[in-house]
């Protein structure tokens, strides 16, 4: 099984494997704000991975919501995704929605597939291949998705957890956010988190695009004092709570999940209940 995590000197060595897909989560806009000069070019051969469109929930009215195992397949077979495609998965922010689309592969079924440590800013600033962005057509791949259901929580999940207390939750927002002290990118949402829930700020875990050394990770999650509990990651849409869940698996062994839906669903609930 591939490494969580890969060096560009890594990729650049295996640009001629027949079996190696590159895939670029970059986009064009979120809501951290966060924005890159790398809009007009990709990683030479990269494949476009269209996370708004083609790869979310389009009958949910929440965002990024993981699609059914169905339209999943069919995306990636338009992509030329195979079922032995060694996937290589980077975005032009460094870190940011490729942890995403990693978790989604696993999802999915998929553990072949990595991403690529600092993303396209790295592979850019080591001159490595390039190429302008392009519509390129594929023939059509054999990946066939197979649901890991066990990768996915809901609110009902959450809900129960609050009274099982087996869990725990660790939200990946700004603290202002996590305490309510500050607005909500989203309209319509209250402030706060989830009661009994721990804040890991997705930027605590990086720096300069990348993830922190692993000795610093360790570091950052034995302070959480998390014992062998399983983990369940949450933020705003589904998005940055995979960077801090990618990064404990790097170090650790616990089980971890996704609140799919996260604040945007639970900060809507009328029945779920708010610490602050």
């Amino acid at each position: 099984m591939l490494a969580p995590l890969v060096t560009t000197e890594w990729l650049k060595s295996r640009m001629n494997d027949p079996k190696l897909i590159i895939l670029d989560a970059s986009m064009s806009e979120n809501k951290s704000g966060d924005t890159s000069d790398l809009t007009n070019v990709r990683i030479k051969n990269a494949r476009f991975f269209d996370l708004k469109n083609s790869f979310s929930d389009k009958d949910s009215n929440l965002p990024n919501m993981l699609p059914e195992e169905a339209s999943f397949t069919v995306a990636c077979q338009a992509l030329g995704i195979n079922a032995d495609s060694l996937i290589v998965v980077y975005d032009n922010l460094g870190i940011y929605t490729s942890p995403r689309v990693w978790w989604m592969f696993k999802a999915m079924g998929h553990d072949n597939i990595t991403v690529l440590d600092g993303g396209l800013p790295k592979w850019v600033k080591e001159g490595f291949p390039t190429e302008p962005i392009q519509e390129v057509t594929y023939p059509k791949g054999t990946f066939s998705a197979k649901f890991r259901p066990n990768k996915v929580k809901n609110a009902e999940n959450i809900l129960h957890n609050l009274k099982q207390n087996e869990a725990i939750v660790i939200d990946a927002r700004s603290s202002g956010r996590f305490c309510g002290t500050e607005p909500e990118p989203r309209k319509d949402l209250k402030g706060g988190h989830i009661p009994g829930s721990l804040n890991l700020p997705y930027t605590d875990v990086l720096k300069d695009g990348q993830f922190l050394p692993k000795e610093d990770l360790k570091q950052v999650f034995e302070d959480l004092q998390l014992g062998d509990r399983p983990l369940v990651f949450s933020c705003g849409s589904g998005l940055t709570a995979c960077i801090i869940l990618l990064a404990s698996e790097l170090v650790q062994k616990n089980p971890t999940a996704v609140y799919d839906g996260s604040w945007t669903e639970w900060g809507q609930l009328n029945d779920a209940p708010i610490a602050t």
